[in-house]
């Protein structure tokens, strides 16, 4: 496991702007943040603040007006989109509201997916890809299509999915928005688990009070901007 006190990323002076015509409409303006490896970390906010826009942009599924996002020691903006797919692909997993998974593929597939779009087909692919489905205890759901599945279950397939490079960080953005108590519970445990066990680096949008109650640092946004970055772990 990384020091947990090592800083995994940093967003310098971060600001997005979406454009109407020449009408401006700012989301993000000006966040600077530190985020720490292994940390478990909630972003809440009021409907509206910008909460899933820095979510996307950390996980460079879309790119800042101005600003910096450091992992490590790379400035991810400056990659050119190939480069950026790749970093993006490799490390950074994701999980949203809605699982995303492709009806066509059973879990096992799904899972498996994300490495074998740089990865030729082979053996040891799929093998992780079960391990992880057994971890999230969905052993016997292998070969099982989205629709067989609930959406508890569908849900641990695309946390198992986000896993499956061995990123950096995971990105979950209302990863039980969609779910009941007893399954948002489930996934709220599998989270905690992973981050323990594993050191595994949790950045989560939530309005989910229980959840944001459970993590290592609470980060508020309120109008694009951070008025409360929690306590530093690192002293």
């Amino acid at each position: 496991m990384s020091n947990p006190s090592e800083t995994l990323i940093r967003i310098i002076d971060l600001h997005k702007s979406y454009y109407d015509g020449e009408s401006e409409l700012p989301v993000l303006q000006g966040i600077d943040l530190e985020i720490k490896t292994s940390e478990l970390l909630a972003v809440v906010g009021a409907s509206g603040v910008g909460k899933s826009t820095l979510l996307h942009i950390m996980g460079t599924l879309d790119r800042p007006t101005t600003g910096q996002i450091i992992y490590g020691d790379q400035d991810v903006f400056t990659l050119q989109d190939t480069e950026l797919a790749r970093f993006r692909n490799k490390e950074v997993g994701f999980v949203f509201q809605f699982h995303h998974l492709l009806p066509e593929f059973n879990a096992l597939e799904n899972v498996a997916m994300a490495a074998l779009m740089t990865t030729p087909s082979n053996k040891a692919i799929y093998e992780e890809a079960a391990s992880l489905l057994e971890y999230v205890g969905l052993a016997e759901r292998l070969s099982h299509y989205p629709s067989q599945l609930s959406g508890g279950e569908r849900q641990r397939v695309a946390i198992a999915r986000a896993l499956i490079n061995k990123p950096k960080v995971v990105l979950a953005d209302e990863p039980t928005g969609n779910l009941d108590q007893r399954n948002s519970e489930a996934v709220h445990e599998l989270l905690w688990d992973l981050n323990v066990k594993s050191g595994q680096t949790f950045v989560i949008v939530t309005h989910n009070a229980e959840l944001a109650e459970q993590v290592d640092r609470v980060v508020q946004l309120v109008d694009g901007k951070v008025v409360d970055a929690g306590l530093d772990l690192s002293d």
